[in-house]
């Protein structure tokens, strides 16, 4: 960490050395400092890891932080699931990066991919950008690929391909939430696999609060609402993301789209999709959304739920499920919705509207 966090972390609690601690307050202020991520290189330029496996670390285990030219190949990161922060490698506004040919098998997200948390981050302004990854396993982990959440110097331009994810808690993963700022965009993923996946295979949640995944599911799940609030600089945006070619065998969800009612989640094309799985399809506050060429095998009562979105385009929807309805369309902002399933087959007769969605909102 930073010397002047460390600084500052002493300041507030009043002391000069972290020893004699008397109160919870005195504690929580150099708590973070306690348990260092294993390895930490800052500032630099031209790295390379190869070849090393890296396990057990008290917190994250590998953290570039503003590297320039990284290079990530041929390594095995290992921590026990249960650790507490033990994330695989976590990649923070650096820039021209490659991990390849690598496994993971941790407690925390396992590739992750930041740049500064709130103000900080923002006032850093060092976004992650030119990124690939390609041809690595995650075994264990909260996220395969994950963005976020502390993604407030901007990510962007990230390339992800030919990635196996095998019970990994959500295959690709990105989070953030109010308060955070920064802009995801330009995000090019292709060619993964996913077998037990335990929640989502693929999940954007604007609501992450801290939380594991398996936690916020019990407390009510993912599904959070809120009404809108002002855009400010705090305000986080995801946009311009692309996902193709992707199988998943047996997850909790297939796919859960989750913008902010007043930052839509924008710009999302997913095509070429085999998807197997408990739920189907979540869209909620996003806007310009495509899913061309998809595949869905679920037991859940609808196929594709879609909650105040607009300008969206379902293409060439293959299923198979159990429920009454293939759609259901809820919320007043709901509008210019293109439903175009396979051939054959009368949608409208299996589309639920809520009241509050306007016949003409849904085209057919």
């Amino acid at each position: 960490y930073p010397s002047e966090q460390f600084k500052k972390a002493h300041e507030t609690a009043n002391m000069n050395v972290p020893s004699g601690l008397k109160t919870k307050a005195e504690f929580e202020a150099i708590r973070d400092f306690l348990r260092p991520v294993m390895v930490s290189i800052q500032n630099s330029k031209r790295i390379l890891l190869d070849g090393s496996t890296f396990q057990n670390s008290p917190a994250w285990c590998i953290h570039p932080l503003m590297v320039e030219d990284l290079i990530v190949r041929n390594i095995t990161v290992r921590n026990p699931w249960y650790s507490q922060n033990g994330d695989g490698i976590d990649i923070e506004s650096c820039k021209n990066v490659l991990v390849e040919n690598s496994k993971f098998d941790v407690g925390d997200d396992a590739i992750c991919i930041k740049s500064g948390k709130d103000e900080d981050g923002r006032r850093r302004g060092v976004p992650a950008e030119n990124i690939v990854i390609t041809n690595n396993v995650v075994y264990h982990g909260h996220g395969g690929v994950t963005v976020g959440s502390e993604m407030s110097g901007g990510v962007r331009n990230i390339h992800v391909s030919n990635c196996t994810f095998m019970g990994t808690d959500v295959g690709l993963r990105f989070k953030s939430t109010r308060g955070r700022g920064g802009i995801v965009e330009n995000i090019y993923i292709s060619d993964i696999r996913m077998t037990d996946i335990p929640i989502n295979a693929i999940s954007f949640n604007l609501y992450y609060g801290g939380m594991s995944v398996s936690e916020m599911m019990e407390k009510g799940g993912l599904e959070t609402y809120a009404e809108k609030e002002p855009v400010t600089e705090e305000t986080p945006q995801f946009r311009n993301i692309t996902i193709r070619d992707i199988v998943v065998k047996g997850a909790q969800q297939a796919i859960f789209l989750q913008g902010l009612p007043e930052m839509k989640l924008e710009n999302v094309v997913m095509e070429d999709m085999l998807l197997q799985a408990e739920k189907g399809i979540s869209i909620i506050d996003a806007e310009n959304v495509k899913l061309n060429r998809i595949d869905l095998i679920t037991d859940h009562k609808t196929a594709i739920e879609i909650l105040n979105s607009r300008n969206l385009e379902v293409n060439s929807l293959n299923y198979k499920f159990e429920g009454p309805q293939v759609f259901t369309v809820n919320g007043k902002e709901s509008e210019n919705i293109r439903l175009m399933p396979s051939a054959g087959f009368n949608i409208k007769s299996h589309t639920q509207l809520g009241e509050e969605v306007p016949e003409s909102a849904v085209e057919y």
